[in-house]
């Protein structure tokens, strides 16, 4: 693989491995550093890269692995798993802009009390958009071990929300 087929690759997916990494590693700056070093370790085996069935699915991979390294590592042990979803809306007026903020908000911090495997498997599946053949080979489960913790997954944060709602708890 050449260096424009490398940047051809890396370059549509580079934000993917962030916010992945964002998901496993609390702050921006180790999640910056983990995006680093996962592009890094992708050029060193881009030689390698087209032999695989899908590479976008060999370097999410390849970020889990390394950040599951980090946390594990004596570095970071006070790294929690977390999420920040971006979201941008353009058009909308000042007060749609809050309350998509004050939704996004709210259910990143349900998603963040869900299990840690339900957690990856939201993002990957609802955020980033993969499918489960690929969230498979993430983090090597089962594909219907996936469907049911993403059913079950779901199923908690529309619990949650209902019961957020119907309480009267306002998002602002």
């Amino acid at each position: 693989m050449s260096e424009s087929e490398y940047l051809a690759f890396v370059s549509p997916i580079t934000d993917k491995i962030f916010r992945f990494s964002k998901r496993f590693l609390v702050s921006r700056e180790e999640a910056e550093d983990a995006t680093q070093d996962v592009l890094l370790k992708l050029w060193k085996s881009r030689k390698g890269l087209s032999d695989y069935n899908n590479p976008e699915a060999f370097a999410m991979t390849i970020t889990k692995n390394h950040c599951l390294d980090r946390l594990r590592s004596r570095q970071a042990q006070n790294l929690r798993i977390t999420h920040e979803n971006y979201h941008n809306c353009k058009a909308a007026s000042l007060q749609t802009k809050i309350e998509t903020s004050d939704s996004i908000s709210l259910l990143e911090k349900l998603i963040n009390i869900l299990p840690e495997k339900q957690q990856l498997i939201v993002q990957l599946r609802d955020v980033e958009c993969y499918d489960f053949k690929e969230i498979s080979k993430i983090l090597d489960m089962k594909e219907t071990a996936i469907r049911v913790a993403l059913s079950r997954a779901r199923k908690t944060l529309k619990t949650q929300l209902n019961q957020l709602h119907n309480h009267g708890i306002k998002k602002n």
